[in-house]
């Protein structure tokens, strides 16, 4: 499949994934119009609008500010005010469109995936897999959710599918001994990089922040540098519920990138801006199906587009 094909492809999943978000902010939008300038009254409807698709306050009021200064030459209406919606969710996620890069040397580039269980994290890790295979890095991954056993198999399995080594141990072993294992094996194979899976528990959050912390120290006994990111799986169903996840490992783990899953799932698609506006986090990649191809980076100015609903 040639790159251009690859690109409508994903273009046309990435539309189908999200347009239960566009159908809801088209609906929250409808009506909303005006003549060459919105009126106070319709750009508090435009806020609120933004505000009920899960945009958040800090970015449906930012867009608003704009609008507000915004002279629609031909008129405000709606498709108009889609496409000047568009623009402005562009300019919000362009900074934070930043793919996951390995960069590392020496190797192996080391990659600490967290997020809470059912955020899709373990699913992820294969995807992130999958998505460096292609641009020809080999992969290692290692099983550091030592405290589900259906996580140790579940990415065991994941691994036999994409012909990948997988470091593991038993369920309620020491995720920090895993860890310092795979970085050993990594090194010595030269592998390129090293994805790990963390216990995804929050009901304990100085437990887990113990566990994160230790991890974090033998990392570093073995290569200061690491981890190189700290990747968290966001779930984009649980709405504005994932930006509290976000400051909680934020604070806990030191996150440095997001990835969100499942925007096809869900009407709050649009929580993808809410944390970019809100914490300026790069966004390494979005998911929108079940195969393994279907976490990508993304183009910030499509997926503008697709939220907005403005046509291909």
């Amino acid at each position: 499949m040639s790159d251009d094909a690859g690109s409508a492809g994903w273009g046309a999943k990435l539309r189908g994934g999200l347009a239960k978000t566009s159908e809801r902010l088209s609906s929250n939008l409808a009506g909303i119009t005006g003549s060459d300038r919105l009126s106070a009254a319709q750009l508090d409807g435009l806020e609120d609008a933004l505000i009920l698709s899960d945009l958040g306050p800090r970015a449906a009021s930012r867009i608003r500010d704009r609008l507000a200064e915004t002279r629609f030459e031909r008129g405000a209406d709606e498709a108009a005010i889609r496409l000047a919606v568009a623009s402005e969710i562009a300019a919000i996620l362009r900074p934070v469109a930043k793919p996951l890069e390995i960069t590392a040397f020496p190797r192996p580039h080391v990659v600490l995936v967290i997020g809470v269980n059912g955020s899709g994290k373990t699913t992820t890790i294969a995807k992130l897999a999958h998505l460096f295979q292609e641009q020809d890095y080999a992969v290692m991954l290692a099983a550091g959710d030592t405290f589900r056993a259906a996580a140790i198999g579940q990415l065991s399995i994941w691994a036999e599918r994409l012909g990948v080594p997988i470091i593991k141990g038993a369920e309620g072993g020491d995720p920090a001994s895993i860890v310092f294992d795979s970085v050993k094996a990594a090194t010595a194979a030269g592998t390129d990089a090293l994805i790990v899976d963390t216990a995804g528990r929050l009901h304990n959050k100085r437990e887990l922040m113990d566990e994160l912390a230790k991890v974090r120290r033998v990392l570093g006994r073995l290569n200061p540098a690491a981890p190189h990111n700290v990747v968290l799986v966001l779930d984009a169903t649980n709405g504005q519920n994932a930006l509290q996840q976000i400051e909680i490992f934020h604070d806990m783990a030191g996150v440095t990138g997001l990835v969100m899953t499942k925007l096809d799932g869900t009407a709050r698609g649009g929580v993808l801006v809410a944390a970019a506006e809100q914490f300026g986090l790069p966004i390494h990649a979005i998911g929108v199906g079940e195969q393994i191809d279907d976490l990508r980076p993304f183009d910030p100015d499509l997926v503008a587009r697709v939220i907005a609903g403005v046509p291909a």
